[in-house]
């Protein structure tokens, strides 16, 4: 992985020279498509017990236009994919900002009006081997641009993708910066760091990731991935998918195991985790029956990139992570497809988390604990004029019983996303 070409000189003279030799051409393949995406977001957390702040209450309006080339012809196929995104301020107030659905000044807590940014990935294809560069949209399990805001979180680098070798996906990239879901502008990587876990203000602006995914047959499928985040922390990550007819339904198993230990020069502090979880889901018709537990062992907690989520068993929570030192969480899931009594493309989920045994001295104790309960209803048109229109309502009742100094905090959480997509071309 160190020897991966320097990014900063990619980014210069490299990409130019690709620019120059394909994108005229490409810009004439058929396979060219153009996307306009329309999201409103309603985000409301009301903050419980003692807190500094009584809530984080915003509305805004964003629009993400993704236009992707085709390749040029000839045994090296070049490409150019555009992606510009706005967000609106809809409603916010300097009393109940932080929700990260708008950029505010960190001093006056005044939110801006707007705010946009524009991406470019410059691309080459071999084969079924791609190299982009450029901007960068990773969903990995040691690097997720996350999705979860008004606009998308996205990096900067060189990634490479292969899917030449049979049954298999290789993965392999080297980001430099990152660009947050409410902010306009590039920033080195740091890691994330609530309840006060790490060392805060320590950056570096070379992530390096190595990995793949191996379908050992149509059920199962094995997963592993190696990431550095120079002088910081080296994570493993190894993963299994299985699928098992079972009865008249299927059982799904996925198996997610983290190795986290400090890097080089250990800026950020003390890395000494392991997080292993899984997730046993029996589906039969419209149901979804599933159980979960997941353990965090070493000294400190799991490690993962500031602006995101970590990808384990509580991906997807809204108000916490559920990866403090020594935690050990339960989960239950329940997932219906109301297809099945005659309302094709609306789906509800009921969910319950668990934590206990977090172990934070400062912040209450040894023995302290969290839960949640989330609920989830998504309808998505299935016809006319609007088709593929969705909306989204979540609701999430966070509980804890940890000091108010936490960065997660007792909280009711809703949010309301409304989402339609214009295929332009």
């Amino acid at each position: 992985m160190k020897a991966l070409i320097n990014c900063p000189w990619l980014f210069s003279l490299g990409s130019m020279g690709m620019l120059l030799a394909g994108v005229s051409q490409a810009a004439l393949v058929s396979d060219s498509t153009v996307t306009l995406t329309s999201r409103n977001f309603y985000l409301d957390r009301d903050y419980k017990g003692e807190t500094p702040y009584a809530a984080a209450r915003e509305w805004a309006q964003g629009f993400i236009l993704r236009a992707q080339s085709g390749y040029t012809e000839g045994a090296v196929g070049f490409g150019l994919d555009l992606t510009a995104m706005v967000g609106l301020k809809l409603d916010s107030s300097p009393d109940r900002t932080g929700t990260q659905l708008i950029e505010f000044n960190p001093v006056t807590r005044k939110t801006r009006d707007e705010y946009s940014e524009l991406g470019t990935t410059l691309k080459a294809k071999v084969s079924k081997t791609r190299l982009l560069l450029g901007t960068q949209f990773p969903s990995l399990p040691v690097i997720t641009a996350s999705p979860a805001r008004l606009l998308p979180q996205s990096f900067r680098g060189v990634y490479l993708l292969s899917e030449d070798v049979p049954n298999a996906t290789l993965h392999a990239g080297r980001m430099d910066k990152v660009n947050q879901r409410d902010s306009t502008d590039y920033q080195p990587l740091y890691i994330a760091s609530p309840n006060g876990r790490f060392t805060p203000g320590a950056s570096s602006t070379q992530f390096d990731l190595l990995g793949g995914d191996y379908r050992w047959s149509p059920s199962v499928t094995l997963r592993y991935f190696h990431a550095e985040l120079s002088n910081i922390y080296q994570q493993d990550f190894a993963g299994l998918l299985h699928a098992l007819p079972l009865g008249p339904g299927k059982l799904k198993t996925d198996i997610r195991v983290f190795n986290s230990r400090e890097d080089g020069r250990a800026e950020a502090g003390r890395v000494d985790n392991v997080s292993a979880g899984a997730m046993l889901t029996y589906q039969i018709g419209p149901h979804s029956y599933g159980v979960g537990y997941m353990r965090q062992m070493g000294d400190t907690a799991m490690v993962y990139l500031a602006g995101g989520e970590p990808v384990v068993l509580s991906d997807g929570t809204m108000s916490a992570d559920f990866v403090n030192p020594d935690e050990r969480t339960w989960a239950l899931r329940y997932d219906y497809d109301f297809a099945a009594v005659g309302i094709p493309g609306l789906s509800g989920m009921l969910r319950y988390l668990h934590g206990s045994h977090i172990n934070l001295p400062r912040l209450g104790g040894s023995h302290l604990s969290e839960s949640s309960k989330d609920l989830e209803l998504s309808y998505v048109v299935q016809s006319g004029p609007v088709k593929g229109l969705s909306l989204r309502v979540r609701q999430n009742f966070y509980r804890n019983d940890l000091t108010a100094a936490a960065t997660f905090r007792s909280d009711n959480e809703t949010r309301v996303n409304i989402d339609y997509t214009w295929k332009l071309w």
